[in-house]
């Protein structure tokens, strides 16, 4: 809030001030101090006028239009009047004889209240001169008053009583109160139903310390209510709004009240606005605001939101605190006096005055203050000091001019300080509505002209230098007008918009409109203008332009009071246009594929009372009340204040943003928008603005981003073409609008196109008509397309025409004439010339025409026809089954070898069969593969069974099985008949067959495993009956009945044995059950008959139930039994077998196993040794196996007799001599074979201990040296691997395994075995070298757990 003046008077100091705003217009203020005068102040604070009175003023009003200010003074009895219009003083003589006390005029007419001292009135009639003396209306003075709307007059008097008055001073009411009154008014309680009878309710402060409401309809209840002490005494109260009071209490506090009756006594509002007292409260009912004073500050809130405090003036030099507040009635000025004597007046709300020009403002900032700012060329603002309080403003480049009525004042805008000069003042011939400016020019609009004339001229040439608007010629007053750098445009009530070039003062252009044009807003360049007419409509003109006449803007409100043009250098084709409350934006699109187009953007809120003056790249200059000016963003440029951070807003925001941005044709910001967050959908939006606005290299670019290579290829295609109309026909039909493209095509340099699209979107009609305009050579071709198109929908009768029409008769075009007499022979059929039709398909040389032309036949019930096109076609099968139709069989029969349809051999075999002739039925039957009737006919009539039964083996026909199974049945051939049976699936009837013909047998093989849990049992309970306990026992344990199958097979008689017992340990592996696991143990014991069956069994029987660790226990036993009967093979193979299973189970093998399983091995590798002649490593397995020599008891002597022999002819004397030593014992000595006895015993007799040394090679673990053939390392404690080829312990670096048994071998060693052998020597797999690879990294065999002992 900006302090206007301050009054400070010497008679004033230390006295409060008695003052009062003239009403309504709010020009003059009387103040009057203690002295005895009245000063009168303009509302700039310079003094008017003073009124010298006889005493000190008491009391003072100013009438209901502001025109007469009454006072009365002590000391007198006279009433003082100052007229404001001829500011002249006069005095009238009251007759009272007392002094005056108050003085009150009328809110409706000329009647003035006065009081006075002892209780009498006077009512006065200033209009009529009247003087109405009413004496002892009080008793005591009268101190306040206030007349109500209706005339009536309401007094308070210190003799505590209200008096209620008409305006001829009779009583109407009269109360009495407790306490002195003070500040009385009339108002209207609120109530719930809305009463006519005016301000009935009249409020007085009682005391300072109560309110009372006295109803004057309801005298008798009158309301008072009190406050909280802590508020202190009432200070003053005003009435505002719907019944409310605000009241002020001296300790600071600020309360509103509701006067409705439901809400009496409750305080709406309250706050402590002053620390220490509050002085008094207003209220401007135009601003819609309250104030308080108090302490030194004066608080402003909102009537609306009373939280909302709008303003706080702090007055530090007012120490002894304010006094009185009070409001013009247009709540322009608020002036406060103060304790020590002082008036301040302060500027609460502005005219809302401004222009622009370009980025430049001029506005009002205080009452005699122009500022003149440029904030986006970075220019300070310049205050101009104005003399009189402006209605109307102008801005141009150089220029400021501010005037009223008919007077105007012009300052040039300068470089120096104070950055203006005063050039000159001019009055026109009338009031100015409004004033434009330019460079050079001013234009001023007063009376239904425009007078334009030069700012800066000489006095001579001004009159050269004027014009006067309209022309004599031109009819019609001015009601608007506005100054471009350029040109002049006015509009004016008759419709005309007209165009003057300022340079030469010519008319350019002039539009005449249907009605009154009210206002014009041409752009920056001119070159376009928006105007309003008088039905609130607005509309686009384009002055230059005599193709783009009058366009109508979209939505427009016609509440819009003004448009304002972007100033932003490259968003030319961009308005808004503002009314009160919002601001709606529009773009004018030039270049679109529609021609020129103005979209309605969007529309944002305007604050309460801005008024724009600026708009620069999306943001809006606003004036506000208060002589400032705010930014406003247009929510339309969004896209402009998006935050960098990419992923901020969601989806929705970015789409709407990017659709405003492309209505903007901010194309670069979309681009940036859509690179950073857009989803595809967002691309399309771009590209298809794009192709609109004929931006074909952007959209190149956006379509490529987008990854649409049609479209990119398809645009770079057209993108070299010049001719406008040409380039947007392509461009309308890529976006689907054909219509369009082909006014846009035909309106260009190539009509062409718009057939060749026609064309392509097969929209014939269309095409044909273009090209008897453009191209006659192409009839004959979209005739034949569009007949094509006709003939699919079913218009026969049009597509015969048009194919007759696409005839060329060219050699040329053969291809194109042999298509339309296709469709004509197709049409003639159609149309019902069979004839002709059928004639023209068969001269015709195309097999595809006779197959449409007999399917037309076909569904025209034309069968011999039809049958013959087919024929002539090749059509085979078409052709028989046609002929079939109409019972031609003769045909059908002719054309059977170049069928391949089963369905006509078939329907052919059937009429064959009918007719008896069962040979060509059973062939037709097989041709159809219908075996079972084939099956049938060679059975029932051609008596055949071989081929039946093959037919049915090779088909495996179930239908065909039974009518076999039956036939059998009749020449009682039941095992052949149980078999066709069982084929069909027929169970339970060959099981019955089975049954009563003792086949069961054959029923059993026959059913395999393909028969279900109950078939199974069915044949168990019949063998079961049988005492045939073996196939009882089977097929119990087939349906998985183990119990009964064990005790079946336990049953069987020996010679059965050995198989039974093997199934019975199969059934206990099945079953998994402990009992019968038991049951089987205790029979393979003998325990259950006394005979303990083969070791073998019991091995199988762990097996089956995969207890491995109990199988290698017997696995053991089994060996070791085989080892002393002398089957070394068996015990081997037996050890190997379980060695490989635990293995396999990755179970640890006992070391006994191993051990056994490397003795025998050893033992059994001696005679592969020596017939191979390797008598050397034949010795050294035998020297190992007579080590343990007690493992082969059975033949002791003759393996010691061959280690003898074989040590000898090895050279391993000492070894020879120490086994032909342990012959020697008696035991052993009469079993030595009589061939070797003598040389053995010399042995011994002359001993030779010499002894070949053993090899010595390293240790697969720790790599110590070691004998070849030793098998425990002494340094590393490892049983080491041994080579299944020579018994020898592995060597890492000459390492391979057998592939079958995974047991190693010595790689070198074992290649050299199977080039001889060709099996393995531990699995007796057959092996050839080249399965058997080296392995270079033995890590994995070298685990020393699981490492083969």
């Amino acid at each position: 809030m900006k302090r206007v003046f301050s009054l400070a008077d010497k008679p004033w100091a230390g006295s409060s001030l008695l003052y009062k705003w003239q009403k309504t217009l709010g020009n003059y203020i009387a103040v009057a101090g203690h002295d005895n005068s009245v000063k009168i102040f303009d509302r700039h604070g310079q003094k008017m006028s003073e009124l010298s009175l006889p005493g000190r003023c008491v009391s003072m009003d100013w009438d209901k239009d502001g025109d007469i200010l009454a006072v009365v003074a002590e000391k007198s009895s006279s009433i003082y009047m100052w007229d404001a219009s001829v500011n002249k003083t006069s005095q009238i003589d009251s007759g009272m004889r007392d002094q005056m006390s108050f003085i009150l005029w009328s809110k409706t007419g000329p009647l003035l209240a006065v009081g006075t001292v002892k209780g009498n009135l006077l009512i006065y009639n200033q209009q009529t001169s009247r003087k109405i003396p009413v004496l002892g209306k009080h008793t005591k003075r009268i101190t306040c008053g206030c007349w109500s709307s209706q005339n009536l007059l309401a007094l308070g008097s210190d003799d505590r009583s209200l008096s209620i008055s008409n305006h001829e001073g009779d009583t109407i009411r009269q109360t009495t109160l407790r306490q002195e009154p003070a500040d009385v008014y009339f108002s209207m309680m609120k109530t719930d139903e809305r009463s006519s009878q005016g301000e009935s309710t009249v409020s007085v402060s009682v005391g300072k310390k109560t309110l009372l409401l006295f109803n004057l309809n309801d005298p008798e209840n009158p309301i008072e209510l009190a406050f909280q002490e802590r508020y202190g005494s009432i200070v003053s109260y005003r009435w505002y709004g719907d019944g409310y009071i605000l009241i002020g209490f001296s300790h600071g506090y600020f309360v509103v009240i509701s006067t409705h009756i439901r809400e009496i006594g409750q305080e709406l509002y309250q706050a402590h606005n002053h620390k220490d007292s509050l002085n008094s409260v207003a209220i401007s009912q135009a601003l819609n605001k309250a104030a308080s004073c108090g302490d030194n500050s004066i608080k402003i809130h909102e009537l609306s939101e009373l939280k909302d405090i709008s303003n706080i003036v702090h007055l530090e030099d007012e120490t002894k605190g304010l006094d009185q507040l009070c409001w013009t009635d247009d709540g322009q000025l608020l002036a406060v006096s103060t304790q020590r004597g002082t008036l301040h007046v302060f500027l609460t709300r502005l005219p809302i005055l401004g222009d622009s020009f370009g980025t430049r403002l001029a506005y009002l900032t205080s009452l005699l203050e122009v500022t003149v700012s440029n904030q986006v060329e970075g220019e300070s603002p310049v205050a101009i000091e104005v003399e009189v309080e402006p209605t109307f403003m102008a801005v141009g480049p150089y220029h400021v001019a501010v005037g009223m009525n008919n007077r105007a004042w012009f300052y040039a805008l300068v470089e120096q300080e104070p950055g203006f000069t005063k050039l000159k003042d001019i009055e026109y011939l009338g009031t100015i509505a409004s004033m434009c400016l330019n460079s050079d020019y001013a234009a001023a609009l007063f009376e239904g002209k425009v007078q334009l004339h030069m700012i800066e001229a000489k006095d001579q040439e001004e009159k050269k230098q004027m014009k006067l608007f309209p022309d004599e010629e031109r009819k019609g007053r001015i009601l608007c007008h506005a100054l471009t750098a350029d040109f002049l445009y006015y509009g004016t009530d008759s419709g005309d918009v007209v165009c003057v070039l300022v340079e030469d003062w010519q008319t350019v252009s002039s539009y005449s409109h249907s009605v009154g044009v009210r206002k014009v807003f041409p752009d920056p360049n001119g070159t376009r203008l928006v105007f309003i007419d008088d039905k609130n409509s607005g509309f686009l003109l384009s002055p230059g332009n005599a193709t783009d006449s009058c366009y109508e803007l979209p939505n427009f409100s016609p509440t819009i009071t003004g448009v304002l043009w972007e100033n932003w250098h490259a968003d030319g084709g961009v308005f808004v246009a503002y009314d009160e409350d919002k601001v709606s934006t529009y773009a004018l699109h030039k270049n679109t594929i529609y021609g020129l187009q103005v979209v309605l953007v969007g529309s944002t809120a305007l604050l309460y009372s801005q008024r724009p003056l600026l708009l620069y790249n999306g943001e809006l200059t606003c004036q506000t009340p208060s002589g400032k000016t705010s930014e406003v963003a247009l929510s339309t440029h969004s896209f402009l204040n998006r935050p960098s951070s990419t992923q901020s807003g969601s989806a929705q925001e970015l789409s709407k943003q990017l659709a405003q941005a492309l209505m903007l044709k901010r194309f670069t910001e979309a681009w940036d928008l859509c690179k950073s967050a857009g989803s595809a959908k967002d691309w399309v939006e771009i590209g298809r603005a794009c192709l609109v606005h004929m931006e074909v290299e952007l959209a190149i670019q956006v379509y490529r981003m987008s990854g649409n290579v049609g479209m990119v290829l398809s645009l770079q295609s057209i993108q070299g073409i010049e001719d406008r109309n040409l380039l947007a026909g392509h461009l309308a039909m890529f976006l689907g609008d054909y219509n369009l493209a082909q006014d846009l095509y035909l309106s260009s340099s190539s009509p062409i196109a718009a057939l060749e699209m026609r064309r392509d979107l097969l929209h014939w009609d269309s095409a044909l008509l273009l090209a008897k305009r453009l191209a006659e050579d192409q009839i004959t071709f979209i005739s034949k397309e569009y007949a094509v198109h006709l003939e699919f929908i079913g218009d026969y009768v049009n597509a015969l025409a048009h194919y007759e029409k696409g005839l060329t008769h060219d050699n040329k075009f053969l291809e194109h004439d042999e298509a339309c007499r296709a469709g004509l022979a197709r049409m003639s059929i159609r149309m019902g010339d069979i004839r002709k039709g059928a004639a023209q398909a068969i001269q015709h040389q195309s097999r595809v025409l006779k197959k449409e032309c007999g399917a037309i036949l076909e569904s025209m019930k034309q069968y011999s026809e039809a049958a013959q096109l087919y024929e002539k076609g090749q059509y085979y099968d078409k052709a028989a089954s046609v002929y079939i139709r109409c019972k031609n069989w003769a045909k059908v029969g002719e054309l059977l070898p170049h069928v391949s349809s089963p369905k006509i051999h078939l329907q052919y075999a059937k009429a064959k069969e009918v007719d008896g002739k069962y040979k060509d039925a059973a062939q037709a039957y097989e041709s159809a593969k219908d075996w079972d009737n084939m099956i049938r006919v060679l059975l029932d009539h051609l008596n055949n069974p071989e081929d039946a039964v093959r037919i049915v083996r090779e088909t495996q026909s179930i239908d065909g099985a039974k009518m076999v199974a039956r036939f059998f049945l009749r020449l009682n051939d039941y095992g052949s008949a149980i078999q066709f049976l069982v084929m069909s699936q027929c169970n339970d009837e060959a099981f019955q067959l089975a049954q009563q013909h003792g086949q069961m047998e054959v029923y059993a093989d026959i059913i395999g495993s393909d028969a279900t849990q109950e078939d199974y049992q069915s044949i168990a309970l019949y063998f079961e009956g049988e005492k045939k306990h073996l196939q009882a026992g089977k097929f119990f344990q087939k349906c998985g009945q183990y119990s009964r199958a064990l005790k079946h097979f336990l049953k069987c008689p020996n010679s059965d044995d050995s198989l039974a017992v093997e199934m019975a340990i199969e059934t206990v592996g099945l079953a998994k059950d402990g009992a019968l696991t038991n049951q089987l143990i205790d029979y393979l014991m003998g325990e259950s008959d006394g005979m303990p069956k083969d070791a073998k069994y019991l091995f199988r029987l762990y097996m089956a139930l995969q207890q491995y660790r109990e199988a290698a226990r017997t696995a053991i036993i089994i060996a070791r039994e085989e080892q002393c009967a002398g089957n070394y093979r068996n015990a081997h193979d037996v050890l190997f077998s379980m060695y490989t299973e635990l293995q396999a189970q990755k179970i640890k093998i006992p070391a006994e196993m191993a051990t056994n399983l490397m003795i025998l091995h050893s033992y059994l590798l001696v005679k592969t040794h020596v017939r191979r002649g390797d008598h050397l490593k034949g010795a050294r397995m035998l020297i190992r196996v007579s080590n343990n020599i007690s493992k082969f008891p059975a033949h002791v002597v003759p393996i010691l007799t061959s280690a003898v022999i074989e040590c000898h002819r090895a050279g391993l004397k000492n070894s020879a001599f120490s086994f032909a030593a342990m012959l020697m014992r008696p035991e052993y000595r009469n079993e030595i074979d009589t061939k070797y006895r003598k040389k053995i015993e010399a042995m011994v007799r002359r001993p030779d201990t010499s002894e070949l040394e053993e090899e010595t090679t390293p240790c697969p673990f720790c790599g110590s040296q070691l004998p070849q053939n030793e098998l425990l390392c002494i340094s590393c404690k490892n049983n080491l691997p041994y080579c299944i080829a020579t018994g020898r312990h592995m060597l890492k670096e000459d390492w391979c395994v057998c592939p079958h048994c995974e047991f190693p071998a010595l790689y070198s060693q074992f290649i050299m075995l199977l080039e001889t052998e060709g099996v393995c020597p531990m699995c007796s797999e057959t092996l050839s070298i080249n399965q058997v690879k080296k392995i270079s990294d033995c890590s994995k065999y070298l685990q020393t757990d699981e490492a083969p002992q």
